[in-house]
């Protein structure tokens, strides 16, 4: 396992001591254990189709309903 040196406000310290001395546990378990959490929760790599991700704000906007089919609506466009 590797050594990573970490830098952190002195109250976080305190914390950290505290919260160890009451665990029974060490620093580093308690840091891995963090991290391991912090990293389970990240959705950055969610998986699901482009509507499952972005369910929550389609057809949040007004549109003609045949604005994908209808080339008139490109009149104009980029211009």
């Amino acid at each position: 396992m590797d050594t990573l040196t970490l830098k952190v406000p002195e109250l976080l310290k305190e914390q950290l001591n505290t919260f160890a001395k009451k665990k029974g546990l060490n620093r580093s378990e308690i840091i891995r254990d963090a991290l391991t959490e912090y990293f389970s929760k990240d959705d950055s790599d969610r998986q699901g189709t482009f509507y499952d991700l972005s369910k929550d704000i389609a057809g949040s906007i007004n549109a003609p309903s045949d604005l994908s089919i209808n080339k008139r609506h490109l009149d104009g466009y980029g211009r």
